[in-house]
C-alpha cells in the first residue's frame, strides 16, 4: 500500500505549528522589537509557503527556516536603524525559590539580554542561533551563508565583547538557552 503524501497547505501548517514560536522567538531577539517581529516572522513564513515545493532536503528543515529568518532579519535591519531596545523579561514560574532571588535571577538575565541587544548585528546573529536557537557551528555556518570558521570566529569575538561589557567578574554562565527558551 502507498503513503500518502500530505498537501503543500498540511505540510505548511505543521510547519507553522511546529517551528512558529521559536522563529517569531528569534526573530524577535535579532531585531528587539515584538511587534516588528510578529510582521517579519509573518514574511518569513510567506516566504516558506511560497517555496515549501522547492525545498530539496539538502538541509534540515530549521536550518532552512532559520536561514531565512535571519536573512529576513538582516534586511530589515540594512534597511531600517533601531533606535530602542525594548528588552523582553523572561520570568520562570518557580514556587520554591524566594522572591528576592527571582529578582536577582531577572536583573542579571535582562542585563544579559541589554548586553546581547547591544551587540553588532553579525554577533547578535550567532549568540542568538548558538545559545537560543541550539544550533551546532556546521547548523549556524549554512544559516549564516558563510565558513564553520568565520562562526567559530564570531562566536568567540561576541563572547569576548560580552566579557568586556559585563565585567571580567561576572560569571557568566554560557549554557544553551540559559533559561530564555521559557
Amino acid at each position: 500500500m502507498e503513503k500518502l503524501q500530505p498537501t503543500q497547505e498540511a505540510a505548511f501548517e505543521q510547519i507553522m505549528r511546529d517551528y512558529g514560536t521559536r522563529v517569531l522567538r528569534l526573530v524577535t531577539f535579532l531585531v528587539k522589537d515584538r511587534s516588528l517581529a510578529e510582521d517579519l516572522t509573518q514574511d518569513v513564513f510567506v516566504k516558506v509557503y511560497r517555496n515549501l515545493p522547492r525545498f530539496l532536503h539538502e538541509s534540515s528543515l530549521h536550518t532552512w527556516l532559520y536561514r531565512i529568518a535571519v536573512n529576513e532579519c538582516k534586511g530589515y535591519l540594512r534597511s531600517w536603524s533601531v533606535r530602542h531596545i525594548l528588552p523582553q523579561s523572561w520570568i520562570r514560574d518557580e514556587s520554591d525559590v524566594s522572591a528576592e532571588r527571582l529578582v536577582m535571577e531577572q536583573a542579571e538575565r535582562d542585563q544579559l539580554v541589554q548586553a546581547v541587544l547591544a551587540l553588532p548585528p553579525a554577533h547578535r546573529q550567532v549568540i542568538a542561533l548558538h545559545y537560543y536557537a541550539d544550533l551546532s557551528m556546521a547548523e549556524m555556518a549554512e544559516v549564516l551563508g558563510i565558513k564553520e570558521g568565520a562562526v567559530r570566529t564570531r562566536l568567540h569575538r561576541a563572547r569576548q565583547h560580552l566579557k568586556q561589557r559585563l565585567g571580567e567578574e561576572d560569571a557568566w554562565e554560557w549554557s544553551k538557552t540559559n533559561g530564555w527558551n521559557s
